[in-house]
């Protein structure tokens, strides 16, 4: 077996570098170790910048995206009881677009069965070979059988726990890591949002964040210990634990009911260095991963896709390596400046515990500033909006 490029990892990202490549007229396999309901079961966020949603166009997965999508224009942080909104147009000329990381993985997986380019699900035992050489070869086992293909180039898209980053001697990559006191306790409920945007609340109980993945679904979050468990969190708890943490308003506005889905996530952040290696090339989470805050987790994979679809197009239709050649160091001076937007976010907004009145009182006096301060408002906008590449 042969093919051109093989992509390991189907989740978004794995996905719309194949369907680029594909409408590119690059041979793509892709390679997905969860069977393709897991895959699609997963809940993520969904919060993309108009280049993500730019390229999810390109790739010809655009269309229930913007008919379901929903255009916000600003974001709201609440402190001391006080909603304060963050007018993104105004301050950059550009919005964001809500819609579910779960839908754009289901409208990707579409189009590339519409167009009969192959993904292998539960493909087990996924290995890597030959990688400095010119001609690799991945292999794997499915359905009690063993194949291999040999490529050009593998693109690993398999996250943070996967093969791809792992195959890469210990020696040959510098990894940088932050791990956070908390974690997000999360739930979905079937319930129209409390508000038209998103509102992040900074309390001295802890962080919350009221958000959506459309109009008559709600996504709400508690910051929590690390240490806890979803079956420590009722439903009856977490809705009383939630009004605490809102202002007055919003939590008369808020309509409760059953969550259909309830996860505790650690916050981590995360860079490995370089993201080349031979022919294999890391893009998403199996590089990078940066704590919800900021809403750049998808969206920084979606860079590393643009950067490095357009870098093999270069190389199968123009005959060159520069793209390919340049790809980590551009692709790192963007993620480095979203790590540091989502680490200044999540220290802004979070009850961290081992602060004390010094640094809670710093983090009030950089909030009240904000509020204050066109300049502050605009930095934060342009960043949350997404930086150019």
């Amino acid at each position: 077996m042969r093919t051109q490029v093989v992509i390991i990892g189907s989740g978004p990202c794995g996905l719309l570098l194949g369907q680029l490549l594909h409408r590119a007229g690059i041979d793509t396999l892709i390679l997905e170790q969860k069977p393709r309901d897991y895959v699609l079961g997963r809940i993520w966020a969904g919060v993309l910048e108009q280049d993500t949603v730019g390229l999810i166009e390109e790739a010809g997965a655009g269309v229930r995206m913007r008919h379901e999508g929903l255009v916000h224009d600003g974001i709201e942080i609440a402190f001391g009881g006080v909603r304060h909104r963050i007018d993104l147009k105004a301050l950059t000329g550009k919005s964001v677009l809500i819609y579910g990381q779960t839908e754009v993985t289901r409208d990707l997986m579409d189009v590339r069965d519409a167009c009969g380019a192959t993904t292998v699900y539960e493909a087990l035992n996924v290995s890597i070979h030959d990688i400095k050489t010119e001609h690799p070869n991945v292999r794997w086992r499915a359905d009690g059988k063993k194949f291999e293909v040999n490529c050009d180039y593998v693109i690993g898209c398999d996250g943070f726990h996967g093969i791809s980053r792992q195959t890469i001697p210990a020696k040959e990559v510098q990894t940088y890591e932050r791990i956070y006191p908390f974690g997000w306790l999360g739930i979905l409920v079937e319930k129209p949002p409390v508000s038209d945007e998103l509102i992040y609340v900074n309390h001295e109980r802890g962080f919350a964040l009221c958000s959506m993945r459309s109009t008559t679904r709600s996504r709400y979050y508690l910051q929590c210990p690390i240490e806890d468990h979803v079956g420590d969190w009722t439903d009856n708890r977490f809705w009383e634990e939630l009004s605490r943490r809102l202002d007055p308003e919003t939590g008369k506005k808020m309509q409760t009911g059953p969550s259909i889905e309830k996860s505790i996530a650690p916050l981590r952040s995360f860079v490995a260095e370089p993201m080349r290696y031979g022919r294999l090339f890391l893009a998403g989470d199996a590089a990078h991963i940066v704590p919800p805050t900021g809403a750049k987790g998808l969206n920084l994979a979606a860079s590393d896709v643009g950067y490095l679809s357009r870098a093999l197009v270069d190389r199968y239709k123009a005959n060159s390596d520069a793209g390919l050649d340049a790809y980590s160091q551009r692709a790192l001076a963007r993620i480095w400046k979203a790590e540091r937007f989502s680490w200044q976010m999540t220290n802004l907004l979070h009850l961290v515990p081992e602060s004390r009145g010094f640094d809670q009182k710093v983090q009030a006096a950089e909030l009240q500033y904000l509020f204050k301060s066109t300049a502050a408002q605009t930095a934060l906008a342009e960043n949350y909006v997404g930086l150019p590449y």
